[in-house]
């Protein structure tokens, strides 16, 4: 994969759905590691899943939740210093999703996710599975820029929580790649850093009736590897990449070399 994503280059910086149950509106709290008698975390009934929407249809309910409702939203104080909501972009219809934790400067600036360093280094794991960035679906926990670019708060996640369990039952994705903790941890109710879980398959809790048992893969965030651009972390980062490669039935790009290294 250094062929593919350049290594040593400097790549990586940082009709619509009704409004989620009560239960999973109230997002995640302090991540901890759910009991087996969670009722949340009980199969729901066929009967509690909402028909799946036509592709056109995902797509007007993104764009009426990004505009009627992200676009004004005045849940936490992030809202009082950003320049632009980060809603998020891609294919409504997406097999594959990527959530990273929040926007940085570069994403506030232009109101879309991953357009800064750790964006281009995205943008090469993606193409490096044969994949473009228009085929997926990138958005964050949440969708405006924290301070100084530090991970959100618990308070922060809680209040964006309803926009992204909605944006994941419009598109209905296969499979989630969480990007580093801040989205590890909300998505999967568990207190584990990504060290312990990357590369590990999970299955996504009862957070939602349409969404439950959902494949998730964690791995590093762009930003941690452009801070340790190892041998080992660019490994870890394909090893985990080409697991959702094979789930997916993706087959490397032409000239690529499935045994490559890392990004």
């Amino acid at each position: 994969m250094d062929q593919r994503l350049g290594a040593g280059a400097m790549l990586l910086p940082a009709a619509a759905l009704p409004d989620p149950s009560a239960r999973a509106a109230a997002g995640p709290a302090a991540p901890q590691e759910p009991s087996s008698g969670d009722p949340s975390l009980l199969c729901p009934s066929a009967a509690d899943v909402p028909p799946e929407l036509s592709p056109p249809e995902k797509a007007q309910a993104l764009r009426q939740l990004a505009q009627q409702e992200v676009a004004n939203c005045r849940r936490c104080l992030l809202a009082g210093n950003r320049t632009h909501v980060v809603f998020g972009e891609g294919n409504p219809d997406a097999d594959l999703v990527f959530i990273g934790e929040g926007p940085g400067q570069d994403e506030d600036r232009t109101g879309r996710p991953f357009v800064g360093r750790a964006g281009e280094l995205l943008n090469r794991m993606i193409h490096a599975m044969g994949l473009r960035r228009d085929q997926v679906y990138i958005a964050n926990m949440v969708k405006c820029r924290p301070p100084d670019n530090r991970p959100p708060a618990p308070e922060e996640v809680q209040a964006c929580w309803s926009f992204l369990l909605r944006q994941l039952e419009i598109i209905r994705p296969k499979v989630i790649v969480t990007l580093g903790n801040p989205s590890t941890q909300g998505l999967l109710r568990t207190s584990e850093g990504i060290t312990k879980v990357r590369g590990l398959w999970r299955k996504l809790p009862a957070i939602s009736p349409a969404m439950e048992g959902i494949d998730v893969m964690p791995t590093f965030h762009p930003a941690y590897l452009l801070r340790n651009y190892s041998r080992d972390c660019r490994e870890k980062v394909w090893s985990d990449l080409q697991q959702v490669m094979r789930k997916l039935g993706l087959k490397p790009p032409a000239g690529g070399r499935a045994g490559s290294q890392g990004p």
